[in-house]
C-alpha cells in the first residue's frame, strides 16, 4: 500500500516539482515524462521500420525490447542523476534561506547598538573610539546589504519576489538617491550629474523595486572609479517607454567578462584584481528585477574607459 503510495507522488508531478522548488519545465519528472513519449515514439518508429527490412516478427520484437530497455536504462540514469542535482539545489536554497535569516536579526541588532553608542546616549564617547565604531558600522551595513541581497536572490529562484505597482516619478526617485550617495561619491571624489527631458509622464511600477536596480546601479558607478571621475545619468521619455541611462569613467568591463556580467556572483577579473568589496549579486537581481517590470537592460563597456548601462520601462 505504502509503496503503491510512493509511486502516485512520483507521479504526481507539479507536487515533486514543488518538493524541488523549480519550475515545471526544469522538474526531473517532467523529464522522464518527455523522454517516456520520445522512447515510445522511437520504439514504434523501429517497430515501423523493422516491418519493412526483416520478414521475422521475432526479429524484430527483439530488436524492439532490447532498444526498449537501452532507452529506459538512459532515461533512468539521467532522471536519477537530475534529481539528484535538484535535491543538492533545493537544500543549498534551504540552507542560504535559514543561514540569511538567522543572520539579519543580530546584524540589525548589532547595527542598532552601534548606532546607539555613536549618538552618545549612553555615554561619552572618546575622540579615538569614534573610527572603530565608523568601521563597525560600515561592517555591519555591508553584511547586511549580504543578506538582503541572498534573500532578495531566493526570492527570485522562487518566483516570490514581490512587485506592487504604483504611479510614481523616476526623476524624484534619482534626486533622491543622488542626495542619499552624495557623502559617498563625495568620498570617492566622484561627481554625479543628472539630465532628465522635461514633464517626463509618471510610470505605474513598483516603488521599491525599482529603487533597488537605481541603487544597485549608482552603487557600482560610483564604487569602480578609481581615483577621480565622473557619472552621468540621463532619463528621457522614448515611444511608450522610460529610458535611463547610467555612466562612468570607471575601470569599465573586460570584453571576456561581458557576457557572464548579470551571472549571480560573477565579479570581473580586473575587479577582483583591484579587490574592491561586493557580493557579484547585484547585476542579476538588477536585471531580473527590470524583466519583471516588463523592461530591458544592456550595457557597454570598455576596460579602462568606462560603462554605461540602460535599462527601460514601460509607462504603463
Amino acid at each position: 500500500m505504502m509503496n503503491f503510495k510512493k509511486i502516485l507522488d512520483q507521479l504526481n508531478i507539479p507536487a515533486q516539482c514543488r518538493k524541488y522548488e523549480t519550475p515545471l519545465w526544469q522538474c526531473p519528472q517532467t523529464l522522464f515524462l518527455l523522454m517516456g513519449v520520445l522512447i515510445i515514439g522511437t520504439v514504434t518508429t523501429t517497430y515501423s521500420v523493422g516491418r519493412v527490412f526483416f520478414e521475422d516478427p521475432e526479429m524484430i520484437a527483439l530488436i524492439v525490447l532490447l532498444l526498449t530497455a537501452v532507452l529506459f536504462t538512459i532515461a533512468f540514469v539521467i532522471t536519477s542523476s537530475f534529481e539528484r542535482l535538484a535535491e543538492a539545489n533545493r537544500m543549498k536554497s534551504e540552507f542560504v534561506k535559514i543561514v540569511s535569516h538567522q543572520l539579519r536579526s543580530p546584524i540589525t541588532n548589532l547595527s542598532w547598538g552601534i548606532d546607539a553608542l555613536m549618538s552618545g546616549e549612553l555615554g561619552s564617547i572618546r575622540e579615538g573610539q569614534v573610527e572603530y565604531l565608523r568601521i563597525l558600522k560600515e561592517n555591519s551595513g555591508r553584511m547586511k546589504e549580504l543578506v538582503e541581497d541572498l534573500l532578495n536572490v531566493l526570492r527570485i529562484e522562487e518566483g516570490s519576489l514581490h512587485f506592487g505597482k504604483e504611479k510614481i516619478s523616476l526623476e524624484e526617485i534619482i534626486k533622491n538617491l543622488i542626495l542619499k550617495f552624495q557623502p559617498f561619491a563625495k568620498a570617492s571624489n566622484v561627481k554625479i550629474k543628472f539630465k532628465s527631458t522635461p514633464s517626463l509622464p509618471e510610470v505605474f511600477t513598483d516603488l521599491h523595486q525599482i529603487k533597488n536596480v537605481m541603487e544597485n546601479l549608482l552603487d557600482n558607478a560610483i564604487r569602480y572609479i578609481k581615483g577621480k571621475g565622473e557619472i552621468e545619468i540621463y532619463l528621457r521619455k522614448k515611444e511608450n517607454e522610460i529610458f535611463f541611462e547610467i555612466k562612468d569613467n570607471g575601470v569599465g568591463i573586460p570584453k571576456e567578462d561581458q557576457k557572464y556580467i548579470f551571472q549571480k556572483f560573477f565579479r570581473a577579473k580586473n575587479i577582483k584584481r583591484s579587490e574592491i568589496k561586493g557580493s557579484g549579486l547585484g547585476l542579476f537581481i538588477t536585471k531580473s528585477i527590470i524583466e519583471r517590470l516588463g523592461g530591458k537592460i544592456w550595457f557597454e563597456s570598455k576596460e579602462n574607459k568606462g560603462t554605461t548601462f540602460w535599462f527601460t520601462l514601460p509607462i504603463k
